[in-house]
């Protein structure tokens, strides 16, 4: 990125009066190259084929992989389960906080499938268009640490053992440290830390088990010159100050028929930090029409149309069959869009 951040591109842009425009479209490309999200999860060619159609196809400003929350969960053990037209899930197992001792001499960066996944960048980093910024996911720390606990548990563990999560947190945070190294080495200029589960908590809890392991990551990274952005799903109203206090420099948010105001969000961030969403990705983009389509994305470019710090995207991943045609008409209608 040429020491130029999310920021900086998205201001560069605004005042080319344009946008940047990168919509969250990992899956809908396993389909465009006639795989399954099984296969593109476990190998990095077809995973990079189908990134590479999506990237070929229209042209984001910024790519991602497929969201894939299951990496580091896998990789340390836990179970997993390989649907074959759906994204890798973790069900609920039996975990004691004493496992950690053990599971702290396993190394991650050892695991064929999330080596996978950096091999996937470096293809990614090396061949595509040098004006494409690449990005890569990461879990975040809470959620990583429901993941191993069960999601209801770890939320409980707040109030009920609250030194015992901490303990879990901390672990979850290194071991995502080590992936976030290899993606870095491998090329990424961004990297998305994925905290989902994060949003069951209320803004103290989401400030001390989450936002703060996260401000841990980015402060080690300071110096990397690697840009990071927050994406959590649901209604954040309420979080978006404690997500910028991570020290992140974007937040990815989700749409409005959760409740998020994507313009009262750009209105309380400073202007270093992008705020980056939020098209529906189920009910607009994979069930709407194209005139669905066109209708909100320029009913949202409208309401963002004075914040310089906004990239236009969509609230989360787009379905695997999200129609070709809906995400042509999301890229041209934002390409189309001059600022008065």
């Amino acid at each position: 990125m040429n020491g130029k951040t999310l920021a900086d591109l998205a201001h560069g842009a605004f005042d080319e009066k344009r946008r940047l425009v990168a919509p969250l479209a990992g899956f809908p490309g396993v389909e465009m190259i006639g795989s399954n999200i099984k296969i593109a999860q476990q190998n990095y060619g077809e995973h990079y084929k189908a990134i590479r159609a999506l990237v070929d196809a229209f042209a984001p400003d910024l790519v991602f992989p497929l969201m894939d929350l299951a990496v580091e969960a896998n990789a340390l053990g836990r179970y997993t389960i390989f649907p074959k037209d759906d994204s890798a899930t973790v069900p609920k197992d039996r975990f004691s906080i004493e496992e950690l001792d053990r599971l702290q001499r396993i190394n991650i960066t050892f695991d064929s499938r999330l080596m996978g996944y950096v091999e996937m960048m470096k293809m990614m980093s090396v061949t595509l268009p040098a004006g494409v910024l690449k990005g890569g996911y990461v879990v975040g720390p809470f959620t990583l640490a429901g993941l191993m606990m069960g999601a209801d548990d770890t939320v409980m563990s707040t109030v009920l053992d609250p030194k015992s999560l901490h303990r879990l947190c901390h672990f979850t945070t290194e071991r995502i440290q080590e992936y976030i190294q290899l993606l870095i080495s491998a090329g990424a200029d961004v990297i998305c830390i994925l905290e989902p589960t994060a949003v069951m908590l209320s803004p103290e809890q989401f400030s001390e088990f989450s936002a703060i392991y996260i401000r841990h990551i980015t402060t080690s990274f300071k110096y990397s010159g690697i840009n990071f952005v927050y994406h959590t799903c649901g209604n954040t109203m309420h979080l978006a100050e404690k997500m910028v206090r991570s020290g992140v420099n974007g937040l990815s948010l989700d749409s409005r028929d959760v409740g998020v105001d994507l313009a009262a969000v750009a209105r309380s961030v400073p202007e270093e930090v992008v705020v980056i969403g939020n098209v529906n990705p189920a009910t607009t983009m994979r069930f709407g029409t194209t005139a669905d389509v066109r209708r909100e994305v320029n009913t949202l470019l409208a309401e963002m149309e004075k914040f310089p710090n906004f990239v236009l995207s969509t609230g989360c991943d787009l379905p695997q069959e999200t129609p070709t045609a809906n995400i042509r008409e999301f890229m041209e209608a934002g390409r189309a869009w001059k600022r008065r």
